[in-house]
């Protein structure tokens, strides 16, 4: 319970408030429980509201909590708003980040009388910086990737599809033990691959083709996540130049990463490299995000970002050159951040892999 602890004085609860939690990843992290239900929190309450097909689950997912169980007369926003009135809780803080307008106009019919605010992605917050038990989980996720791409490679060959290698890719990582896999894997060859978030289909592997592979396996709820891009037989020249620009900026920006460096700054410098090379218009999306329970958290390396980096984040860098109708690369390690600078979590070569 000392996530609880963390975040009810985070919050800065006073009497009669409570925190309520939908979101299946917070969920998880702040009661260890993985299947569907609602939380509710507070100062000497920590309640699970499920339903009968989760509730021996709940109890030996998380002894330490209350697990109440709906019925046909009383779902789980009415069992909840039962649970916070016994408590005297009349304010409570929501997640209207996931929250819908009609679960709140429920939530506002039940709680008949009782205020409502934002909780401001406060479990989010305390999700940032990992400790020992969650960077283990996601070292192994890491680890279980690496190695499944490293067996990957020998069976590519032309004339396989983007699904077939996809397919092939996904269940070695499950044989290697992962619990399964952290998003839909991403396989994009030849001119697909100026799609930064292709979908695998049936084109057919050629020789010359450079694929990008961005995947990553699941374990004990954490997530990893890599990107690599190899070709298959000599590849084009320019392809070939794009590869080593987006190398150098990789490498770079990994590199820069350490506690209380700013994160725009980290974006800015793969920005610079790539827009003096003459593809500035061909990177379009942010350098990284963090990695955790879910495969994009916060903070961000983007544009955009105002977080500084702290030791115990893991965050990904994975800059990307995308040219229409001739193809893209990116390279993408997930790292974490040490006490005096950075270790990469993805061991795979970095460097261009012809097949």
């Amino acid at each position: 319970m000392e996530r609880i602890g963390r975040l009810l004085r985070l919050a800065g609860l006073g009497q009669g408030e409570a925190i309520l939690i939908h979101k299946p990843s917070n969920v998880f992290y702040l009661s260890g429980f993985t299947g569907e239900g609602l939380l509710l929190i507070a100062e000497g309450l920590g309640a699970i509201v499920t339903d009968f097909r989760y509730v021996e689950q709940a109890q030996n997912q998380a002894p330490d909590w209350q697990v109440h169980s709906i019925s046909p007369q009383k779902g789980h926003i009415k069992l909840t708003a039962e649970l916070a009135g016994q408590a005297g809780i009349r304010s409570l803080l929501y997640e209207d980040d996931q929250v819908t307008v009609k679960q709140f106009t429920a939530m506002e019919q039940a709680f008949e009388g009782s205020a409502f605010r934002p909780l401001n992605q406060l479990p989010e917050t305390l999700r940032q910086v990992k400790d020992a038990e969650e960077l283990g989980h996601i070292r192994r996720a890491c680890a279980i990737s690496c190695q499944a791409f490293e067996q990957l490679l020998p069976r590519i060959k032309p004339g396989m599809s983007e699904k077939q290698v996809k397919h092939d890719l996904d269940f070695t990582m499950l044989a290697l033990g992962a619990d399964g896999i952290a998003f839909s894997t991403i396989v994009a060859s030849g001119p697909n691959g100026s799609l930064p978030h292709a979908i695998a289909g049936d084109r057919k592997l050629q020789k010359g083709d450079m694929i990008t592979f961005d995947f990553g396996a699941l374990s004990g709820g954490y997530c990893a996540d890599m990107t690599r891009t190899i070709a298959l037989g000599e590849p084009d020249p320019q392809m070939r130049r794009i590869y080593d620009i987006v190398l150098h900026a990789q490498q770079t920006c990994q590199d820069a990463l350490a506690p209380g460096k700013d994160c725009r700054a980290i974006d800015q410098i793969a920005r610079d490299i790539i827009g003096e090379a003459g593809y500035g218009e061909c990177f379009g999306h942010g350098l990284g995000h963090a990695v955790g329970i879910d495969i994009h958290e916060e903070p961000r390396l983007s544009q955009t970002a105002t977080a500084q980096l702290e030791p115990g984040i893991v965050i990904t860098v994975e800059p990307g050159i995308y040219v229409p109708g001739l193809g893209g690369v990116r390279i993408e390690n997930s790292c974490v951040i040490t006490q005096d600078g950075v270790e990469s979590l993805v061991t795979a070569p970095r460097e261009l892999i012809i097949l």
